[in-house]
């Protein structure tokens, strides 16, 4: 990410900076990597250790199904019928020691505000509009976006009232960022980058609420959900400078790659993790070699696990699947379009499509209550 400036800040970094009455505002720095990855730093009303009361209030560890046959899955999240805040509404589906993975029935705003003390945390929605609420500052949310909250963000999401929000969710436990390879040596997405940073959104206004009284913080860390109660509202900061923040990032925005074959999925990368990435299949045109075959070719997920997640289109490898459906490919064995979906490509210049793909270096397990919305028999739909 590059610099950003919001709000009242002093000239020098860990010196005085008073208030009109003269006492000091608290100066937080809040670092990755010990000091020595992206950081920004905060300047507060109040102290933010000012807490009054904590107390444990559940496991946040998923429960995962027992080793099955490896095969292909097929998930329907569309037949889940949990709703809640952006919190309570979550439904985990999938995970390993990388990153959780789920979808959330967002109806109505968060109470308490959140954070995951973790790793970073990417929202994509499906659906719907409204804002997230951070102690960065305000980013308004649409259809389409991606938003990418760093480890350690304050935050809630409120809805519009008007609609509900579906998104898909990644708990991650490292840092999300855009893939290296775009980046040269000094950060700066490069020319042949799908995107840049006149594409990437931070906080639209900063909000400071000046406000004692009592506040909960749900935050999350080691696999449980803690309560803190702060003594004051979270969100009183009144500027901050730095490489660290909440930012977003729409998928209409992403530029595909294209060329006369067909390209291998790297080319929609789009963000990458620790041992996983997350790639962009947006609506482009096909290969333009005269007897090329736009669908993809049977491959085989020697050291990687793949999961898609349908958005909206026609989705042109794959039948049956539906809008909001999953589908997990593991390492191990090939996967492919399915019967008639080669020969019925040829000759089509484009494709509708939109989805969002996981690509995981561990393999990925399923949660034992995914059962209740899966096709069982998507591994036999090649026959």
């Amino acid at each position: 990410m590059y610099y950003r400036q919001m709000g009242e800040i002093p000239h020098k970094r860990h010196t005085m900076f008073k208030k009109s009455d003269g006492s000091l505002y608290r100066e937080q720095v809040m670092g990755t990597r010990g000091f020595s990855g992206t950081q920004s730093i905060l300047y507060h009303h109040y102290m933010p250790t000012e807490v009054v009361k904590t107390e444990i209030v559940c496991s946040c560890l998923p429960i995962y199904e027992e080793q099955q046959a490896l095969k292909h899955r097929h998930i329907y999240t569309n037949k889940v019928n949990l709703e809640g805040d952006a919190l309570n509404g979550r439904n985990y589906l999938l995970g390993n020691q990388d990153l959780l993975i789920g979808t959330a029935n967002v109806s109505e705003p968060m109470k308490s505000f959140y954070r995951n003390s973790d790793g970073d945390e990417l929202l994509f929605i499906h659906y719907g509009s409204g804002k997230l609420e951070t102690m960065f500052g305000t980013i308004s949310y649409r259809e389409g976006d991606y938003l990418i909250i760093p480890i350690g963000t304050i935050f809630r999401l409120i809805p519009n009232e008007q609609t509900k929000t579906k998104l898909l969710f990644i708990e991650s436990f490292s840092q999300i960022t855009t893939p290296r390879r775009y980046r040269n040596e000094y950060g700066q997405l490069l020319e042949h980058s799908p995107f840049c940073e006149r594409d990437i959104r931070g906080p639209e206004t900063l909000v400071t609420i000046e406000q004692k009284g009592e506040f909960e913080i749900l935050t999350k860390s080691r696999g449980i959900l803690t309560s803190h109660i702060l003594g004051h509202h979270p969100l009183d900061v009144v500027g901050w400078d730095g490489y660290l923040y909440p930012w977003a990032f729409n998928i209409e925005d992403f530029e595909p790659i294209t060329g006369r074959v067909h390209q291998p999925p790297p080319v929609h990368q789009t963000f990458e993790g620790q041992h996983f990435v997350i790639c962009s299949f947006v609506p482009r045109l096909f290969d333009y070699h005269p007897e090329a075959i736009p669908a993809p070719y049977y491959h085989s997920n020697v050291n990687s696990d793949e999961l898609i997640y349908y958005v909206k289109g026609n989705f042109m490898s794959r039948r049956g699947v539906q809008e909001g459906s999953i589908t997990l490919h593991p390492g191990g064995i090939p996967h492919g379009p399915h019967p008639g979906k080669v020969e019925a490509s040829i000759g089509k210049k484009e494709t509708l499509e939109l989805a969002v793909m996981i690509d995981t270096f561990h393999p990925l397990k399923m949660v034992k209550s995914v059962d209740t919305i899966e096709d069982p028999a998507y591994m036999y739909s090649w026959i």
